[in-house]
Parts: C-alpha cells; structure tokens; sequence
C-alpha cells in the first residue's frame, strides 16, 4: 500500500506544525485544490499521484532544499492531464499562452479574463 493515502500526505508537502499545507503564494493554493478536486473527479488515484509527484521531485536538477516543490507539483498535474488524456501538453501550453497573453493585457488591479487574450 502506498505511504500517500492523502493528497496531504504528498511526499515533500510543506506543512504546518499543526500538518496542515502551507502555501507561499495564492497559486500554489490554487494548484493544490485543482489537485484535490481532480482526485475527487476520479481523473487519477492517490497512489499515481504520488509516483508522478515524487518522478517530479526527484527530476535531476530539482533544488535540493525544495525550494522548486510547487513548480514540482505543477509539472506533476500537467503530466497526469497528459497521461490521463484530460489536456495534452499542447492544449496545456496554448492555454497557458492564452493566460499568459490575457494578463499582459488587463490593466493592474483588474481580473484576469481569458476574453482578453485578444
């Protein structure tokens, strides 16, 4: 059986004293529950999650104090949509190119939308 029965069991996940996640950034929240909720979806299960996190944490070149962990769990989940036929990496970067170019176009204080991507 597999040790991460949880997604809070994720191997390296900052957590509290008190074990709960830590995030440094809004975005790693974000990437956290997008994980959670397709769990829940049924798009993969814990222990795959697990052996993809851990191929992304041990990726030559990965900072060894996990100072990159959430840049890890990103390419995990983008590897899973992958793997899974959920998004392809090509669907995945031309989103992420939409965004990309919808939030050099919103001016400072306002939401992003992907309408203006232009």
């Amino acid at each position: 059986m597999s040790r991460c029965e949880t997604l809070a069991d994720s191997p390296g996940l900052p957590v509290s004293a008190e074990g709960e996640p830590v995030f440094a950034e809004p975005w790693q929240a974000q990437a956290f529950a997008m994980t959670v909720r397709l769990h829940e979806q049924g798009v993969f299960t814990w222990a795959q999650w697990a052996e993809v996190l851990s191929r992304e944490v041990h990726r030559l070149g990965r900072a060894v104090d996990g100072a990159d962990y959430f840049d890890c769990w990103v390419a995990a989940l983008s590897s899973l949509l992958s793997e899974r036929g959920v998004a392809s990496e090509a669907e995945q970067s031309a989103l992420s190119d939409r965004w990309a170019r919808a939030a050099e176009a919103t001016p400072h204080g306002m939401p992003i939308l992907l309408d203006n991507a232009g």
